[in-house]
């Protein structure tokens, strides 16, 4: 009966215009655990975090009180605590890699720290939150002068703890990971180890929501805005094939990958669980000619996105500490608004529940109806699902605007959608409502990405 409730609801005006989520069913659950963070304990980590002088990849390991050996060892310590207060549900451990390259001359062991809450149904299937540990000047090779860091990324890196204090309470289907990264601002190589890992260990990963500059709401220009983050996601996928990117110029997918739809799934869930605050979703992998972890995790295969705050203040980021003309430079606690950074929070707390408690996204979704007034969508069954919807919009819109209930079925005609017109999609639901990304057809916009072949050794 639950069921048959559930699935009349999806039947109610089902051409009417609706983003993909507010979702057919509220969950209580999620306005909840959004009340739970706690500002003053983001405050704590990042006071703790800026007390370590520097953070900088190159900086001494062997000091208690200073460099990035002393604040990783405290980050693991952190989990470890989590776990504690959860009766050890986090398995916490330090993947990690001697790295060089042209920020780092001499080979350094870069640490990153992972905590990872197994999943109770499908384990396999991971939700990942990230944010970066080191921290840096003006000169990038500068490892001595102190880096507070305060909101590049010690403000991530405050949402992963406090994701983990929050979702650690509850038990959920799929496994989420929280992960405290290093080397990123040396090239990124927090974020490769992290993806090497999740490769290593056969992870189909479904999100890595990465939190890299979140905690800031006065911009540049000295207006402040609270109300507004950022979203970045790629259109077409960073490991697509010359055949598939044949076939996507001709049929489309250029602004559907999996990440795209990733940040769509994140914008809806501002909309239906967060006051006063909205996702910005930009069209772009990346701010213009820069980069942050999520990128690794492309490479690799893996749906990503970047999450960062509305309006950036550039004197604040890579800068000596000094006063110039009575300007303030440096990446100090000062700049970081916590009342902000609590809403960051709470947005990749809602995101990762929605997403572990949902069916998996489909995969093998197709679509056909050439020379044809109707269109036919296919699809494989997901293990937890009780039913699937099937979305369309115009090409040139930028959200889902027009679903259908389909059931419990891995077929569906569109009577009198023409494929010509739309773009399509299927999401998959659970017996509680709870869904799933969207799912483009073809490889354009599938979940589970075919890996690129390992580089050989030289």
């Amino acid at each position: 009966m639950r069921n048959l409730i559930l699935a009349g609801l999806f039947f109610l005006t089902p051409l009417a215009a609706q983003a993909q989520t507010p979702a057919a069913v509220e969950h209580p659950m999620l306005h909840q655990l959004a009340g739970q963070v706690q500002p003053e304990q983001m405050r704590a980590d990042i006071t703790t975090m800026v007390g370590f002088g520097t953070r900088h990849t190159m900086s001494e390991t062997a000091s208690q009180t200073r460099g990035i050996g002393a604040a990783r060892r405290w980050a693991e310590r952190e989990f470890q605590a989590i776990s504690a207060a959860c009766g050890g549900c986090l398995e916490v451990v330090t993947p990690s890699d001697s790295v060089t390259g042209p920020r780092i001359p001499t080979p350094v062991e870069v640490v990153n720290v992972v905590a990872i809450q197994r999943g109770t149904g499908d384990p396999n299937r991971v939700i990942i939150i990230s944010g970066h540990l080191d921290s840096r000047v003006s000169d990038v090779m500068d490892f001595t002068s102190d880096a507070p860091g305060a909101n590049d990324d010690a403000s991530g890196v405050a949402a992963v703890f406090e994701a983990a204090r929050v979702l650690s309470q509850q038990s959920f289907d799929a496994t989420l990971v929280y992960a405290v990264l290093s080397g990123e601002e040396q090239g990124l190589f927090g974020g490769k180890i992290l993806a090497d890992y999740a490769t290593a260990q056969g992870w189909r990963v479904e999100a890595n929501l990465n939190n890299d500059i979140v905690g800031n709401s006065e911009g540049q220009s000295g207006v402040r805005d609270t109300t507004r983050v950022r979203v970045f996601s790629e259109g077409t996928k960073t490991v697509e094939t010359p055949q598939q990117a044949e076939r996507r110029r001709y049929n489309g997918g250029e602004v559907d990958s999996s990440s795209r739809n990733l940040a769509r799934f994140v914008d809806g869930m501002a909309d239906r669980y967060l006051a006063n605050f909205d996702v910005e979703m930009i069209y772009r992998t990346d701010r213009f000619g820069r980069g942050g972890d999520q990128v690794e995790m492309l490479r690799a295969g893996f749906p990503a996105v970047r999450i960062s705050e509305g309006a950036e203040n550039y004197d604040r980021q890579h800068q000596d500490l000094r006063v110039e003309d009575g300007v303030h430079y440096g990446d100090v606690i000062e700049g970081v608004d916590f009342d902000y950074l609590a809403q960051v929070a709470r947005l990749n707390i809602v995101t990762m529940a929605a997403l572990a408690n949902a069916p998996a996204s489909p995969l093998g979704v197709t679509v056909e109806g050439a020379v044809r007034p109707d269109t036919t969508v296919k699809w494989q069954a997901v293990p937890g699902a009780v039913g699937y919807r099937v979305w369309w919009r115009s090409t040139t819109a930028p959200q889902w605007t027009h679903s259908r209930w389909a059931g419990d079925v891995t077929e569906i005609v569109l009577r009198g959608i023409v494929i010509d017109d739309y773009f399509f999609g299927v999401s998959a639901v659970s017996d509680d409502g709870y869904e799933s990304p969207v799912v483009f057809p073809g490889p354009a916009g599938s979940f589970l990405s075919e890996r690129p072949a390992p580089t050989p050794a030289p």
